[in-house]
């Protein structure tokens, strides 16, 4: 059986593995079926945690195109093992996607967690849906202000995991946010607790210094 991981692994790609010595590693993970191709319970937790991702795709005479898409936590939907479904908001109406699409189907997922150094690329087909209203309401996010173009359905072929080498460690403004309001709260009650017990020490200071002193 061909391994999935052939699907970005070509003759060519597999004979500069071998020059540059990383095919024997490849080629026992192949042994076992390469890739995995459904999404796991743990894959699909770490879609639904994203509030960005990247699509890639390509026209018909190979000229690639990548696109971000946002949203808040949850607009990427795992519909089943093999599908995630989003919906493609409103922007600049160029459609290149959509476009590119239209003549071929292949596609590409590409998400990043800054803050936890984790990164997924998932290969497969996508499909745009236009005027499904039962289909957009499902996948529109819960009052999220943006208008919905279309739909976008991604069929996962195969999928796999980077390390985490070389990836910047950021965190989300909202994330970064809620911290500093958390840690300015505990500083604030420390402050009060101080300040109390400052009050109660200046209350009894007189007799501390001179307990004979009447």
């Amino acid at each position: 059986m061909t391994p999935s991981s052939d699907i970005a692994f070509t003759q060519t790609v597999k004979a500069i593995q071998s020059r540059k010595g990383s095919r024997a590693a490849y080629a026992k993970q192949e042994a076992s079926g390469g890739w995995q191709t459904r999404i796991s319970a743990e894959l699909g937790t770490f879609i639904a945690a994203q509030t960005s991702v990247f699509l890639a795709t390509a026209s018909a005479d190979g000229q690639p195109y990548i696109q971000h898409r946002g949203g808040p936590a949850g607009f990427l939907k795992v519909l089943d093992d093999r599908t995630i479904g989003f919906v493609d908001f409103a922007g600049n109406r160029q459609f290149i996607t959509t476009g590119n699409l239209g003549e071929n189907a292949k596609a590409y997922l590409f998400l990043i967690d800054y803050a936890h150094r984790q990164r997924i690329k998932i290969w497969g087909t996508a499909r745009v849906v236009e005027g499904d209203a039962e289909l957009t309401a499902r996948l529109m996010p819960e009052d999220y202000r943006a208008r919905a173009e279309q739909v976008i359905l991604f069929s996962v072929a195969a999928w796999d995991a980077n390390c985490p080498q070389h990836i910047p460690q950021r965190f989300e403004a909202v994330d970064v946010a809620t911290a500093l309001a958390k840690k300015d709260a505990e500083i604030a009650d420390l402050k009060a607790k101080m300040e109390m017990l400052r009050s109660r020490l200046g209350q009894t200071e007189p007799e501390m210094r001179n307990p004979r002193c009447k």
